[in-house]
């Protein structure tokens, strides 16, 4: 199971009904319109931990903003950031936008926006609601295994084990139904030869990945 079809697993129909209502959608093109923006914050995110430096700078902001607890009741997270009670860098999905995609927002919401029937703006009231969560997704991987997150993985040229499993679910997304996101809007993946996240069965963080929402 690679990070988009984990993702996609986190969107309940108790949960889709909640953000549709929000931003006034059907419950279909929200969910359509999250595959979206699923891909681009993975496109985003394989981008931003291609080097070092920025594979750090996302485990330093999961390990001191994120816990992972958001996906113990998402139903009651999503609201609290709809109403406004729950507030902190945790849930502050402009700030996490902003750093993922930063001055490419509008050219994402607008490209989901066309594919989906939603206006840029209804797109664009999406996005901050669904970024929190993959934030939360990554923070609960990184809970269960700190170290094999960085450690270098053989025959990646030193490429951290999260980092490899961001490009593969990225690039497993980018041939999906906005692949276009990555190759136009974000201007394409790095490194196009990584190896999948399911193909990992070595990889003791792919395993922890595969094992943690199985408790």
């Amino acid at each position: 199971m690679d990070l988009m079809q984990m993702l996609q697993a986190q969107l309940s129909e108790p949960v889709i009904g909640q953000i549709s209502r929000q931003i006034g959608a059907t419950e279909q093109q929200t969910a359509t319109a999250s595959n979206g923006i699923f891909t681009a914050l993975l496109g985003g995110l394989a981008q931003n931990t291609s080097n070092k430096d920025g594979l750090s700078s996302l485990v330093a902001a999961l390990d001191r903003d994120h816990d992972g607890s958001a996906l113990d009741d998402l139903a009651g997270f999503v609201g609290g950031m709809l109403s406004g009670s729950i507030a902190g860098r945790n849930a502050n999905g402009n700030g996490i936008l902003g750093h993922i995609l930063g001055d490419r927002q509008a050219s994402v919401a607008q490209n989901i926006g066309e594919k989906t029937g939603l206006s840029s703006d209804q797109v664009a009231k999406l996005m901050p609601i669904l970024a929190p969560i993959a934030m939360s997704l990554l923070a609960r991987m990184l809970k269960k295994s700190p170290q094999e997150a960085t450690a270098p993985t053989p025959g990646t040229g030193g490429m951290g084990e999260l980092a490899r499993i961001l490009m593969g679910s990225a690039q497993h997304a980018q041939k999906g139904d906005f692949g276009d996101l990555l190759s136009g809007v974000l201007g394409g993946l790095p490194g196009q030869g990584v190896s999948q996240p399911a193909n990992s069965g070595g990889s003791i963080f792919a395993n922890i990945l595969r094992r943690v929402f199985k408790s």
